[in-house]
């Protein structure tokens, strides 16, 4: 078979299951184009996307403006390292800072290589600038946490499939309840060796589990008041995704080290980032920490298009309207469908909970049936389907598709 031969779904989903790793459990179709909120396999069938790459595409698929400037920059130069300057780093450096109001950004390729990075950052800034005796800093994390799946990351996760056998793990993380503000207090209060407190500021893989309101920001007080650092990953939950720029935001919260990626490329390259101010950032110094891809110009290019994108299709606004109408919608439908428990989210990231157990596979047969009827969404934890399509989707659009999930889960029954 040659490379560029036109396979048949089932020729692909084979090739994958012979030749490559079995690490993921995909929907069983297979997609070959995709356009603002639609995605066509490769018989043609047209779906629309509700679940965005994990959020990665929020400017919805293949956006001109974002594939353009992709493409003009690889024409021109792809790749320095950090050995010898580039023209476009400090444009997207000076860029993005100012857009999201930090001082400083240091450039990565993926979420879990950002979140490493501000682990280190946070690290080295309490030997340095706090005073935390070397190899004895802590950081708080929560409980039911997704930030990637690294060995230091996976160290602090509670997921027995992602640990089972991965082992021996990395020390340094004391983990508490999520949205649990006394066990946060009692962690600060008890050790002088905390660095700082990393969160999601609604635990997406979770099952887009929204904390109480008023968590965040006073999750935040607590670490100023202890001389601690607040990590915020919103390597899901940013870029627009729930109605504010970033998910902090819904509560005013400036956090001390931000994590991003995503939607910081809308789907087109991999770029993430980690931005704080100079009196944190300060720490990392030449040879400290790098990246022979980070802060390439092709990935700044693309960043810079996918942030202006966001503010000038008012992305964001557009979530937190379009995100009423899902809830409130799927919330009336739940008072008389008994599958439906509940429905919860922010903006356009949403989740439908199931009325049957996680290791049940009714979500997954809904999602089977949602495939067959056009849309395309995934569960996580057994029970609970996530919702989040592309932010560029219109309210139009919008009613069809909460009209096909009606429908689809009408057709179960508890």
């Amino acid at each position: 078979m040659a490379v560029l031969d036109q396979l048949t779904s089932q020729q692909a989903i084979d090739l994958e299951n012979k030749y490559g790793a079995h690490n993921y459990h995909p929907l069983p179709v297979v997609l070959s184009k995709g356009e603002g909120v639609y995605v066509w396999d490769v018989e043609g069938k047209k779906y629309y996307d509700f679940l965005s790459a994990y959020s990665a595409v929020n400017q919805g698929h293949c956006h001109p403006k974002i594939v353009g400037a992709m493409v003009n920059q690889a024409q021109t130069l792809t790749l320095t390292s950090r050995a010898f300057y580039n023209d476009m780093l400090g444009k997207y450096e000076k860029f993005a800072t100012e857009y999201f109001g930090f001082d400083k950004l240091l450039p990565m390729n993926t979420g879990a290589e950002a979140v490493e990075t501000a682990l280190k950052i946070c690290r080295k800034w309490a030997y340095e600038v706090k005073g935390i005796e070397e190899n004895e800093a802590q950081i708080i994390v929560c409980k039911n946490n997704f930030h990637g799946r690294t060995t230091t990351i996976i160290s602090f996760s509670n997921d027995p499939v992602a640990r089972k056998n991965f082992g021996p793990f990395t020390d340094g993380f004391i983990k508490i309840e999520y949205d649990n503000l006394q066990a946060l207090e009692e962690a600060l209060e008890n050790n002088d060796n905390i660095a700082g407190f990393m969160a999601e500021p609604i635990q997406g893989e979770a099952g887009v589990y929204v904390p109480s309101e008023g968590y965040l920001a006073a999750a935040k007080a607590l670490c100023e008041k202890h001389n601690v650092l607040f990590i915020a990953d919103e390597v899901q939950t940013g870029i627009a995704r729930t109605g504010k720029l970033l998910a902090v935001n819904h509560e005013d919260v400036q956090p001390d080290i931000l994590i991003l990626g995503k939607a910081l490329s809308g789907g087109a390259y991999p770029v993430s980032a980690v931005l704080a101010n100079d009196s944190i950032m300060n720490v990392i110094r030449p040879g400290n920490h790098g990246s022979t891809f980070g802060g390439n110009p092709v990935a700044a290019a693309v960043a810079i298009a996918a942030l202006e994108v966001v503010k000038e299709e008012k992305l964001a606004e557009n979530a937190e309207r379009l995100g009423k109408i899902f809830r409130e919608e799927l919330a009336e439908f739940a008072k008389e469908n008994d599958l439906v428990i509940l429905v919860r989210g922010k903006g356009l990231l949403n989740a439908v909970v199931i009325n049957d157990t996680e290791d049940s596979s009714t979500a997954w047969d809904i999602c089977m049936k949602l495939r067959d009827n056009g849309l395309l969404a995934k569960p996580t934890h057994g029970n609970i389907i996530r919702f989040a399509p592309p932010l560029v989707m219109n309210e139009e659009q919008l009613r069809d598709c909460i009209s096909i999930i009606k429908n689809t889960i009408s057709e179960f029954k508890k």
